[in-house]
C-alpha cells in the first residue's frame, strides 16, 4: 500500500536521503540535479523554497511512504494556475515495477480536483521512458506531442480532471 503525505519540514532527512540513495537510478532516465542539490545546506535551503511555494499555492508537493513509513518516491504538481497543473513524479529503485507510481498518480488527482480546484493536469516525460509513459496512460493521461527538453526527445500529457469529482457549490 501506498501512502501520499503532503510535503512538510520535518520529510527533509527522509527526502535527502532518498534522493541520495537514487541519484544513479534517476539519471538513467531524467536529468541530474547536480552535486549542490545534494549538499545538507543546499537541499535545507532548497526544501524550504518548496515549502515556501506550497504555502503560497504556486505547487503541491508529496511523499509516498510504503507500509513501513519509508520513503519510496516523490509525488508533485508544480506551477498550479488558472485551473491547471504539471504532473511530477519519482518512484525510487527499490519500489520501481510494483505499481506504486500508478497507484500515486491516481492517489494525486483526487486532492488536485478537490483540495486544490485544478481543472486539468499536464506531464511530460522522454519518450525512451516506457515505464512512466505506462503510468501515465493508466491513469487517463493522453499524449498531445513531442517536444525536445536538454537535447532529449519527450513526450507530452495531458488529463482533464473529472467535474464531478469538484465539490459541489451551495447556493
Amino acid at each position: 500500500m501506498v501512502r501520499l503525505e503532503r510535503l512538510r519540514a520535518d520529510h527533509a532527512d527522509a527526502v535527502l536521503a532518498f534522493e541520495r540513495e537514487n541519484r544513479a537510478y534517476f539519471v538513467r532516465t531524467i536529468p541530474d540535479r547536480g552535486d549542490a542539490y545534494f549538499e545538507p545546506a543546499g537541499f535545507a535551503a532548497r526544501h524550504q523554497a518548496l515549502l515556501t511555494e506550497q504555502a503560497l499555492g504556486i505547487c503541491h508537493f508529496h511523499v509516498l511512504l510504503d507500509d513501513e513509513n519509508r520513503l519510496i518516491g516523490r509525488i508533485n504538481l508544480m506551477d498550479v494556475e488558472h485551473g491547471g497543473g504539471e504532473l511530477g513524479y519519482r518512484v525510487g529503485e527499490r519500489a520501481a515495477g510494483r505499481g506504486v507510481a500508478t497507484a500515486a498518480v491516481r492517489a494525486v488527482c483526487e486532492p488536485a480536483a478537490t483540495a486544490y480546484g485544478l481543472t486539468e493536469l499536464t506531464a511530460v516525460t522522454t519518450l525512451d521512458n516506457l515505464a512512466s509513459r505506462a503510468v501515465l496512460e493508466r491513469n487517463a493521461f493522453s499524449p498531445t506531442g513531442e517536444l525536445v527538453i536538454d537535447e532529449r526527445p519527450c513526450i507530452a500529457y495531458h488529463r482533464a480532471l473529472r467535474q464531478s469529482a469538484l465539490p459541489k457549490s451551495r447556493s
